[in-house]
């Protein structure tokens, strides 16, 4: 069994994104948090955002396996762009994928089992079966996205799900671990964490729109055609710094809550990029750069909030 393979798997550059959410949500959560007049605490020192940072890079491992598995079995791997993909390639046997998404299920599982233990402990049992079923729902999603006869991923609605786990359930999520209670505000910045995921995918599925209208994944892009989710893409970016700005108002209280803005200028360029495109392929280098904006995003909101 080739370990490098496996890495290769795992997609390590969606790792930055995939904690995006749950930066967002600690910095915040931690800020409301009362600890009973007692220094509070850094983000970096906290047990319950390391231990939510290693539970979502475990959900997004699986996720990543369960993509290579589910399209390199349905053929829609054959001639796409960008990374390899190993089962597709023959790097990696579907027997192999299925028993690293077992293990990978299991150990996340397990994480997840002891943030919710921290988090919560004996006090707030109704809180703990709350989250531990939530834990079901991600891999269970995870999984579903491209395998299986009914995979959403190939019927459109791979957004929906970028967007509710990737934006509401990471930062709402890890919020309430901080504080057992939610501040309706607080699904203003996870819908802008929702909206600028739910854009990584989009830009994905722009590059890959020829081969998947060929292999019957019909994404929602393949649904919009590529003029309008062109559009779609600008909606996302503009309406997910809309939704930053009227949080930022809402609880204004030093020109330092704006900084985030800086982390728009390189996704402003990106809708740039987008709107001249001729080939789909060139869109690939521009996944990075939108990810690693919202990744630098979720960073600069954070700490603009707690200064």
């Amino acid at each position: 069994m080739d370990v490098k393979s496996f890495i290769k798997a795992a997609r390590l550059r969606t790792l930055p994104l995939s904690v995006a959410g749950i930066i967002v949500g600690s910095f915040l959560g931690n800020n409301d948090f009362d600890y009973a007049n007692a220094v509070k605490p850094t983000i970096w020192g906290s047990l319950i955002f390391w231990l939510a940072i290693l539970t979502t890079i475990g959900f997004q491992v699986l996720s990543n396996f369960a993509n290579d598995y589910g399209d390199g079995i349905k053929g829609s791997d054959k001639n796409r762009t960008g990374e390899a993909r190993m089962v597709a390639s023959g790097a990696i046997s579907p027997k192999q994928m299925k028993l690293a998404m077992i293990l990978t299920s299991i150990i996340t599982l397990i994480i997840a089992f002891i943030l919710i233990y921290v988090a919560f402990g004996s006090d707030y049992f109704g809180y703990s079966i709350l989250f531990f079923l939530l834990g079901i729902a991600s891999i269970i999603a995870a999984i579903k996205y491209t395998v299986g006869k009914s995979a959403y991923g190939y019927s459109g609605f791979g957004d929906v799900f970028v967007f509710v786990f990737f934006g509401l359930v990471s930062v709402v999520g890890s919020y309430f671990l901080f504080t057992k209670f939610i501040n309706f505000t607080i699904f203003l910045p996870a819908i802008s964490i929702g909206l600028l995921s739910t854009a990584v995918l989009n830009l994905n599925n722009l590059r890959d729109r020829e081969e998947d209208l060929k292999n019957d994944k019909n994404t929602f892009v393949v649904k919009l055609g590529e003029k309008k989710a062109k559009k779609y893409h600008y909606f996302l970016i503009i309406t997910a710094l809309i939704f930053a700005i009227i949080y930022v108002l809402l609880d204004f209280r030093t020109v330092y809550q704006f900084v985030f803005l800086v982390a728009f200028i390189p996704l402003f360029k990106n809708m740039k990029t987008v709107a001249i495109n001729r080939i789909p392929a060139a869109l690939d280098s521009e996944l990075k750069k939108v990810a690693l904006s919202t990744f630098l995003f979720s960073i600069l909101f954070g700490i603009g909030q707690v200064l």
